[in-house]
């Protein structure tokens, strides 16, 4: 098994075993928590761990250690558990992001499964409780991530306890503050795009959705977990200044690549329904660039119809059609092939480890031509 696979056992190992140390607490408040405890078991059984394994190869790319021994029961390095756990902890950040992702969207699913509010809101229906069942549902999943990011907080802050530098656990807790603070603040930029596009001046929409991705997921998808991987192995300025020229603008192709996922990507794989970000009507970058290559009157038509949760399946396919006719396509491909250039540019000859050049290298072009 790679290193890969192996990482993402243990993180799903450790996983289990946060979520079985929880179960009892939730328990003795009321048998009425089971399906918070559930639901959180449900959003964390699957994912590709993509921030799990940036955190590792981040440690991995100042440490330099051969890690099989560690994960055959030779303890190469005693910070190892410490690392596993913050990684694990990265992917309860993701998982509360996602469910309050979700409920800001209105999005049904998530990975092909009804996403959280529209679980409870069926919990509420199954019970027969009283009151609005939306209402419930969005409530209750407000509760659900804020109980993620806590629990997120409480593996990290357990995790740092067993590394063994205490200033690599302090500047570690500094960039996993950060990554919070820029996540929230992009996630507030994008329900701003959304509200305020009729205001942005002609031309500077894409630079307006390059800046909200930049700090809703470039920033906390990749740059974030390299530098806190990188901060638990004690790097130096030199080691983390090229794994942030790394890390920004591979974190921009991938989600260049999800715009691009979220309209054109097949619903069997995505575990999304085709074109459902013109239903959600988030402003991307793809949608941005394909606004400024449009003439006028076709415009109108995309603004009156993104973000319309009546759209039909042949609006949606108009939509699409009329932002692949615009070329957005092929320059959202571009700045993608672009930003991954630069990515890899940043890794020649930089002060880390061959083994995680190899493996950074890997992931992006993994990142940078993925179908989900």
């Amino acid at each position: 098994m790679s290193t890969g696979g192996r990482l993402v056992d243990l993180v799903q190992h450790r996983i289990d075993e946060f979520l079985d140390a929880r179960a009892p607490i939730l328990a003795a408040i009321s048998d009425d928590t089971a399906p918070m405890g559930a639901i959180s078991r449900d959003f964390l059984r699957f994912g590709k761990r993509f921030r799990a394994r940036f955190c590792y190869w981040g440690w991995q790319s100042v440490q330099g250690l051969d890690d099989a021994g560690y994960f055959f029961g030779d303890t190469s390095s005693r910070d190892v558990p410490a690392v596993v756990g913050v990684a694990t902890a990265l992917e309860l950040f993701h998982a509360a992001a996602l469910v309050h992702d979700d409920l800001i969207d209105a999005s049904d699913t998530r990975r092909g499964a009804p996403s959280a509010h529209r679980r409870f809101e069926q919990e509420h229906r199954d019970r027969r409780f009283v009151g609005d069942a939306g209402r419930f549902g969005d409530s209750s999943a407000i509760l659900l991530g804020d109980l993620l990011l806590v629990w997120s907080d409480e593996l990290f802050a357990e995790s740092l306890e067993q590394l063994a530098d205490r200033d690599n656990a302090r500047a570690a807790r500094a960039e996993f503050n950060r990554m919070r603070t820029d996540v929230t603040a992009g996630q507030y930029l994008d329900i701003v795009a959304e509200a305020s596009w009729p205001h942005v001046r002609d031309g500077a929409e894409v630079d307006t959705a390059i800046n909200v991705i930049t700090y809703k997921s470039a920033k906390y998808s990749i740059e974030a977990p390299l530098a806190i991987g990188a901060s638990l192995g004690g790097a130096s300025l030199a080691q983390m200044a090229a794994l942030r020229e790394f890390g920004l603008p591979l974190g921009i192709a991938f989600q260049l690549r999800d715009d691009l996922l979220g309209v054109y990507g097949d619903s069997s794989v995505t575990g999304k329904p085709a074109g459902d970000d013109l239903v959600e009507g988030k402003r991307t970058v793809l949608v941005a660039v394909a606004r400024q290559a449009l003439p006028a009157s076709a415009r109108r038509t995309v603004d009156e119809l993104l973000g319309d949760p009546d759209l039909t399946e042949e609006q949606v396919r108009m939509l699409q059609e009329t932002i692949r006719g615009a070329g957005a396509i092929d320059e959202v491909e571009r700045m993608i092939a672009e930003n991954v250039d630069r990515a890899l540019d940043a890794l020649d000859g930089a002060p880390l480890t061959a083994d995680a050049r190899g493996a950074l290298t890997r992931l992006a072009e993994s990142i940078s031509v993925r179908t989900a």
